[in-house]
């Protein structure tokens, strides 16, 4: 009956093979991925659930309606044979893209799976995998339109040559990431969580993913800052791996002393401070240098000129590095220095070169905080005086001082 009616043939032979196309790709979606999912999920490994999480057989599904409509469409009665090589060229089309999504979700997986083992953090592949998922992409591009226009795809890629000025210029950046990136990952110049400052992109914090075109970095106040791979080549960045990695973060300051309360010890501050804990070797060892210096060179201990003495600025000094020493805090094993630097109109600055032994920001400063409220508490026990700039304060004090003190001169 129908073979009298053709126009409604193809019709009910187009609804056939809608249907079977329906029908297949319920089917696939809702028994043959839900096994998938129950295997997946029993299954003591991990990767076949990461790939069942990344869609990759949610898009393989996808493949089986496109070869029951590729393969059906010979089945429908009367059917053109013009029109049935047209849905066949979108059919085979719209399967290549469908593989091609898929491998982009695997390359996905595959990414997760690798981060998952602890040499991801030095040599990620995400960028590397990227690349691949475009590569894949342009030729698939290549097969599409092949299989569209009826064509070998070798034509195509024979005129790839002719147009590789132009793709460079499309794909600049992503050229010269993929080359920095390559140097980067290679030479181990950053890796995930590495903590980098690139102030001139405004980064300061960790390094959360590194891409093919494209470095993120969470700062400090929690956002984000994304940097073109390729700017790491051409710009100075600071790492504090290394920093990390030695176990010890420098403290670096410097505080200023009042020259003017600079001098030498007195007997009883020799013995005074002779019997300070951090200071009884100390005061010892310079007696016995220091009379034997003068023995020897005939000084008269009575010239201040002429014999060699304590002074109260090197006493302190000697108290900071014995007080450094036994703190718990401070790296035995990295460079140690209290020193002076060049004496200025602010003072004789006094400057702490030391490391701590814990690295993290907050304790960091917490001990180096702790150093610095004694070391500026004990300043006064050595007759000197830390160098603060006059303040409001202090002028109105001494102007009130000096008004005081005319007044008691004014006759009665």
């Amino acid at each position: 009956m129908l073979d009298q009616y053709p126009l409604l043939a193809v019709a009910v032979g187009l609804a056939a093979l809608c249907g079977a196309a329906w029908l297949t790709l319920a089917v696939v979606r809702h028994i043959v991925l839900r096994v998938i999912a129950a295997v997946a999920r029993r299954s003591p490994t991990a990767w076949d659930e990461i790939l069942f999480d990344r869609a990759v057989f949610h898009r393989l599904a996808w493949g089986a309606p496109l070869l029951v409509a590729y393969h059906g469409i010979r089945l429908v009665p009367h059917f053109p044979e013009g029109l049935e090589a047209v849905v066949q060229r979108v059919a085979a089309a719209s399967l290549i893209l469908v593989v091609v999504r898929a491998f982009a979700a695997l390359l996905a997986a595959v990414n997760e799976i690798y981060n998952r083992y602890p040499m991801a953090k030095e040599r990620p592949i995400k960028g590397y995998l990227q690349v691949l998922s475009i590569i894949a992409h342009l030729v698939a591009v290549v097969f599409m339109v092949a299989a569209l226009v009826d064509r070998s795809p070798l034509i195509f890629f024979s005129g790839l040559g002719a147009m590789t000025a132009i793709l460079t210029l499309v794909f600049r950046d992503s050229i010269l990431s993929l080359v920095a990136g390559v140097q980067l990952t290679a030479n181990g110049l950053i890796r995930v969580g590495d903590w980098i400052e690139m102030p001139q992109f405004g980064a300061d914090g960790h390094v959360i993913d590194i891409a093919l075109n494209s470095v993120r970095v969470q700062n400090w106040d929690k956002t984000i800052t994304v940097i073109p791979t390729h700017k790491f080549l051409e710009n100075s960045f600071k790492n504090w791996r290394g920093m990390q990695e030695s176990g010890g973060r420098r403290i670096k300051r410097a505080f200023h002393i009042d020259m003017g309360t600079i001098r030498f010890l007195t007997e009883e501050e020799i013995e005074r401070f002779s019997r300070f804990v951090l200071l009884k070797d100390y005061m010892a060892q310079k007696k016995r240098e220091l009379e034997e210096h003068n023995r020897i060179h005939a000084a008269e201990p009575g010239y201040v000129a002429n014999a060699r003495r304590l002074t109260n600025i090197g006493t302190l000094r000697a108290y900071i590095a014995a007080y450094l020493r036994q703190h718990p805090g401070i790296h035995p094993e990295l460079t140690f220095l209290v020193r002076q630097l060049q004496p200025g109109p602010e003072g004789l600055p006094i400057e702490i070169y030391v490391f701590t032994n814990d690295t993290r920001w907050a304790v960091y400063e917490g001990i180096q905080a702790d150093i610095f409220d004694h070391i500026l508490a004990m300043v006064p026990v050595f007759g000197l005086r830390v160098y603060q700039k006059p303040s409001g304060g202090d002028v109105a004090a001494a102007a009130a001082a000096l008004a005081d003190r005319a007044r008691a001169l004014e006759p009665a």
